[in-house]
């Protein structure tokens, strides 16, 4: 009886000391958590950002990719198509830019109003507070800036297309397979950066520039029919 007594106080010794190991409070991060906390950031930061940037190299893309499709339907001088294709340049930039910073600096004007009242309202905690708020504000001539620059990008490219091909009909069948490859390129980079649906958006920006290419072409093409047999 004696030894299984001490064969018990012995295993209840040894059971009592058993060790269960606990994390470090300066242990690294789980793998789950380093994604859930990429899950969690708040990608709607980007929009203004990235809505100024696509929507100007878009705009600058088939406007002036029209704008020489268009000339092209008439002229079949090169010399015509690039100096209307850069005037539509100049003049995109400077309306892009023109109309993000009206647009921007109404917001901003917007927000620095409604900080005025929460500050009159004791709404704000202080100055510190104040200054936070001011700074998360957009930046009117940061968004003109990008916003003409973008344009611009987005611009050049059906001018580079054409400056060098001298025949009319290839010209034109350039124009419109570069300005094509673009667009779809414009719609995937868009669709990336804002982790939306890349096919979706390729193709939405794919049809929005066929048409306007195609509607100026056929229109231009008619009326200077139309011109030339009056």
């Amino acid at each position: 009886m004696a030894s299984l007594d001490d064969d018990y106080k012995t295993n209840e010794i040894s059971l009592n000391h058993v060790e269960i190991p606990i994390h470090a409070i300066g242990e690294e991060p789980k793998p789950y958590q380093e994604v859930e906390e990429r899950n969690n950031i708040d990608y709607s930061q980007r929009a203004q950002w990235l809505r100024a940037a696509v929507l100007g190299a878009n705009d600058g893309l088939v406007s002036v990719a029209s704008l020489m499709i268009g000339i092209g339907a008439v002229k079949e001088n090169i010399t015509a198509m690039l100096l209307a294709g850069f005037a539509g340049l100049i003049a995109g930039a400077c309306s892009m830019a023109i109309g993000e910073f009206v647009s921007v600096y109404t917001q901003y004007d917007i927000e620095i109003a409604q900080i005025k009242r929460d500050k009159e309202n004791n709404n704000i905690g202080g100055v510190g507070e104040e200054l936070a708020q001011r700074e998360k504000l957009p930046n009117p001539f940061q968004a003109a800036l990008a916003s003409a620059l973008a344009f611009s990008v987005g611009a050049v490219i059906p001018l580079l297309a054409a400056a060098f091909i001298r025949n009319y009909k290839i010209r034109l069948v350039v124009v419109a397979v570069v300005a094509t490859l673009t667009l779809l390129l414009f719609g995937g980079v868009g669709a990336v950066l804002g982790k939306t649906l890349v096919r979706k958006s390729c193709i939405r920006v794919l049809i929005g520039g066929w048409m306007a290419m195609s509607i100026t072409f056929g229109l231009t093409k008619l009326f200077g029919i139309a011109g030339l047999s009056m």
